[in-house]
């Protein structure tokens, strides 16, 4: 208990600095990155304004973090909906003490020091935090929910083809930026249509960066223990060998990719990965037999072709093969597919890695790792 009121007052210290200064968390971020969003022909953002909240402020805006504002749950988090007394609708992230304190709070800075320097039309936005108590994230509030929510949940409308793939590129905006727009590049860790979630307007957006890395400049890569993520979605470099870079993220959005095209989980209830299943209709003449029948005929052949293709770069069982996310915007904006530019030496294994064999998978991975 000693330690933990150390700790507490400690976070407190590192928060107690005035409020023209609350928009900076570098005092936070050991790593002192600082990622501003730009394009080639756009104006760089300023630093995102964000604040630290009391906690009868977000007690008040959740009722009590009543049960029936309880909109997500799992790992290590709770999210509420909330509403602020000036009207703004947020989602209020309370981490659960199912971990230890210290990995808690270690988790905590971890996401606030990198979502409070990103600021990005397709990342969620940070609209402060709170330490009282317990801690806390708020973010705005992305009213259509997850991705996988519109895809997975029964009774839920079917996602039309053009949000479909407006969803593919916006995501790919967003994995671009924080990988090439940053001045540390970002490793997500944990891209999965759970975390891409939906504003008003539809417009996907990458949140919870609990597993987030940054990457200096000068590291091609770095190793990490214990292997964190999701079944399914994992690089099989990471997987095995704890192997982390922008490859990692490009696999996982490849995986989610097809799980757009299809509806279908990264792995069903059979324990049969999504990856096994896709690789037989990846062929160009077969590619139609991947769309989820709830479409019909609803879809561009055309967009389902470059998506489909995109795919199948993205989740080759090698690194080195995989695109960088900057080509798979250019393959996904061109409006061509140039295959013959992506094609593999002769000799060279093009097999996609697809987990034959995951009941072997789930007995030697860390429990650090989940399936949702």
């Amino acid at each position: 208990m000693k330690q933990l009121n150390l700790r507490r007052k400690s976070l407190r210290r590192l928060f107690s600095f005035s409020s023209s200064q609350r928009s900076s968390v570098d005092e936070v971020d050991t790593e002192k990155s600082v990622c501003i969003y730009q394009e080639s022909d756009a104006k760089p953002l300023q630093k995102p304004n964000w604040r630290c909240f009391t906690y009868a402020e977000i007690h008040i805006a959740t009722n009590g973090f009543h049960q029936g504002n309880l909109v997500g749950s799992g790992g290590h988090a709770e999210v509420y909906r909330g509403v602020l007394a000036d009207g703004r609708v947020i989602a209020v992230k309370r981490l659960t003490r199912g971990t230890s304190d210290e990995r808690r709070e270690k988790e905590f800075l971890t996401e606030l020091g990198t979502v409070s320097h990103v600021q990005h039309p397709n990342v969620s936005e940070l609209v402060g935090c709170c330490i009282d108590l317990d801690l806390h994230l708020i973010f705005e509030f992305s009213s259509h929910g997850s991705v996988s929510s519109h895809l997975h949940e029964e009774n839920s409308l079917p996602l039309t083809w053009n949000l479909r793939y407006g969803i593919a590129v916006g995501t790919a905006q967003g994995l671009h930026y924080l990988h090439k727009g940053c001045q540390r590049r970002i490793i997500h860790r944990d891209i999965k249509a759970s975390n891409i979630l939906l504003t008003a307007n539809y417009e996907p957006q990458i949140s919870d960066f609990g597993l987030a890395k940054w990457l200096p400049s000068e590291w091609t890569y770095c190793a990490v223990k214990p292997i964190e993520g999701t079944v399914g979605y994992l690089a099989p470099e990471y997987f095995m060998h704890g192997i982390v870079d922008e490859k990692t993220d490009v696999f996982a959005f490849g995986v989610f990719l097809l799980e757009i095209i299809s509806g279908r989980k990264p792995v069903d209830g059979s324990h049969r990965s999504l990856l096994s299943w896709a690789k037989t209709y990846l062929d160009d003449e077969m590619v139609h037999l991947l769309v989820d029948p709830r479409l019909g005929d609803e879809f561009n052949i055309g967009q389902l072709r470059q998506l489909a293709f995109v795919a199948s770069l993205c989740v080759r069982a090698t690194a080195s093969w995989r695109p960088s996310m900057t080509e798979v915007l250019q393959l996904l904006t061109d409006g061509e597919t140039p295959q013959n530019g992506w094609k593999m030496p002769e000799g060279e294994e093009e097999d996609l890695w697809d987990f034959e064999d995951l009941d072997e998978c789930d007995k030697t991975t860390s429990s650090s790792l989940s399936t949702s």
